[in-house]
């Protein structure tokens, strides 16, 4: 049985999440916004990366395989802009192949989720991660 997570434990937060598959975007999208997250979405990492840079949100969540620019090449253009360096980014992918985890942390990641994303763990495994980031934990008590 998993703890309860208050309704309003993301409340005031805005949060980018970036993927190509609508699945996986709805339930993180409706999973955030009810823990209280404004959330902005995008289907790839080229207009996830203006995204970001517009709304500057509290961390990202994105997909490394996607179309036009993939998550691994968003990081590094997010890593090379100073006004959302700092910003926190957590990997998403269903390729949870053997190493995947080390070369995103490796690249500036601040963690990794796999797919599929279940409404019943989503919130709980992303919570886990978001203590583990000093300036996320601070907003989370």
């Amino acid at each position: 049985m998993l703890p309860d997570v208050s309704r309003d434990a993301l409340k005031g937060w805005t949060i980018v999440v970036v993927d190509d598959d609508p699945g996986s975007l709805d339930v993180a999208t409706m999973i955030l916004e009810f823990y209280g997250a404004t959330v902005h979405s995008a289907m790839n990492g080229q207009d996830g990366l203006a995204l970001v840079k517009s709304v500057r949100p509290r961390f990202v969540i994105s997909d490394l395989s996607m179309p036009m620019m993939d998550g691994w090449t968003m990081m590094d253009e997010i890593k090379q802009d100073a006004g959302v360096a700092e910003i926190p980014v957590i990997a998403l992918t269903a390729h949870a192949m053997v190493g995947h985890r080390e070369r995103a942390i490796a690249q500036g990641f601040h963690n990794y989720l796999t797919k599929p994303l279940t409404p019943e763990t989503f919130i709980h495994d992303l919570l886990a991660l978001l203590v583990d980031i000093p300036v996320l934990a601070v907003a989370l008590k």
